[in-house]
């Protein structure tokens, strides 16, 4: 017989589809509606061969690219951004799925959102392709994760040490 999910179960999965949603709509469909609309009307077979031209498939190029241009561009904006934005995807993915077999599904899930972000800008001109972002969005979901173990493990000594 199958054990039933708690309400809190849910109630974490359902903040945590909410906070997808939110990032798809903050990466994907950050221009106004009408410039959305622009873009899907000028879709053509070309479109995606613009994506391959102005697309970063070198590691680390863009990274280095704002280092050394931190004074000019939005560097720390970027940078920073792209960690930050997938922090929550690892602290609310441990509460939205809290038994620990789901924990090996953690990688794979944050890489393949974010690759599926990255292919779809790719090839919607919605955005464009980059190779850095992804290691930074994957990054920041496991600066997330790494915290919410931490926080599970001075919670388990404090138990421990009563």
């Amino acid at each position: 017989m199958k054990r039933k999910e708690n309400g809190s179960d849910n109630r974490w999965k359902w903040i945590f589809f909410l906070y997808v949603l939110i990032i798809i709509r903050l990466i994907i469909f950050k221009f106004p509606y009408e410039e959305l609309r622009e873009i899907m009307a000028g879709w053509q077979k070309d479109v995606i061969w613009e994506g391959l031209d102005t697309a970063n498939f070198t590691l680390f190029k863009t990274i280095r690219m704002y280092i050394r241009y931190y004074d000019r561009l939005n560097s720390f904006e970027n940078l920073f951004g792209n960690v930050l934005i997938f922090v929550p995807y690892g602290i609310l993915y441990p509460l939205a799925f809290p038994k620990k077999r789901h924990y090996i599904l953690f990688f794979p899930t944050v890489f393949l959102f974010v690759l599926g972000i990255e292919l779809f800008q790719l090839f919607s001109a919605f955005g464009q392709f980059d190779v850095d972002d992804i290691l930074l969005n994957c990054l920041g979901a496991v600066i997330g994760i790494i915290f919410m173990i931490a926080v599970r493990k001075i919670k388990w000594y404090d138990v421990l040490k009563q």
